[in-house]
């Protein structure tokens, strides 16, 4: 099965986003990046992966995000940004490396505001996986052997981080249905049927797509 489509994925913590992206990402033969997406940044702006991975999907103060768009939106990119601050290298860097690898073709971009990143492509897909907190906690507590408290504890102040940064970067709302073209319940349709879902959502969308275009 082969696909055109560029498909982000945000997910609520604990609501298996990843494993459901690698269910995907097979069957249409395509690569995932998720921390991938950090090692290429890392690796194109000469910053250690280490500052990345600190800085991973974490906001940071109104100050500085506004002077990373202001010069962001003046086209600094690659090695040019020099002289300033970690933090907005980190996320120059990391907007370069998600346009990088869209350009190369289809694939799955999980998390770090990809689907804001991508904004103007035609081929892109954005889907939000959701889970209810029960599902959340067992998945969360039985992965890293946790206790139930533990695991809630952990998704909240996950999807804390996760929703501060994504509300910062972007003219959106995390976790929003109108943020996103597609949004799923992993815990009422399981990994498998989530998976299936989205892979029916993009197969169906370019056949629209192609008959479409026919006329």
């Amino acid at each position: 099965m082969k696909t055109n489509t560029i498909i982000t994925i945000g997910r609520e913590y604990g609501s298996a986003g990843r494993e459901i992206g690698y269910k995907v990402a097979e069957a249409f033969d395509i690569k995932l990046y998720d921390k991938e997406m950090l090692a290429r940044a890392a690796k194109e702006s000469g910053i250690c992966e280490e500052i990345f991975q600190s800085h991973d999907e974490k906001p940071t103060n109104s100050f500085l995000y506004s002077l990373v768009m202001d010069t962001y939106s003046m086209g600094y990119s690659g090695n040019s940004y020099t002289d300033m601050p970690i933090n907005h290298k980190v996320f120059l860097a990391q907007f370069d490396a998600i346009k990088k690898i869209a350009d190369e073709g289809p694939c799955i971009l999980v998390g770090r505001c990809a689907d804001y990143a991508l904004e103007s492509y035609p081929n892109v897909v954005s889907v939000f996986i959701h889970a209810d907190m029960q599902s959340r906690i067992r998945r969360i507590a039985r992965l890293y052997d946790l206790t139930d408290a533990k695991a809630k504890d952990l998704i909240v102040k996950t999807d804390k981080k996760r929703a501060s940064y994504y509300n910062y970067y972007t003219n959106k709302k995390w976790s929003d249905a109108e943020s996103y073209e597609l949004c799923l319940t992993s815990s009422e349709l399981g990994i498998e049927g989530t998976a299936q879902a989205i892979i029916d959502y993009v197969t169906l969308k370019e056949k629209i797509g192609k008959e479409s275009r026919k006329i």
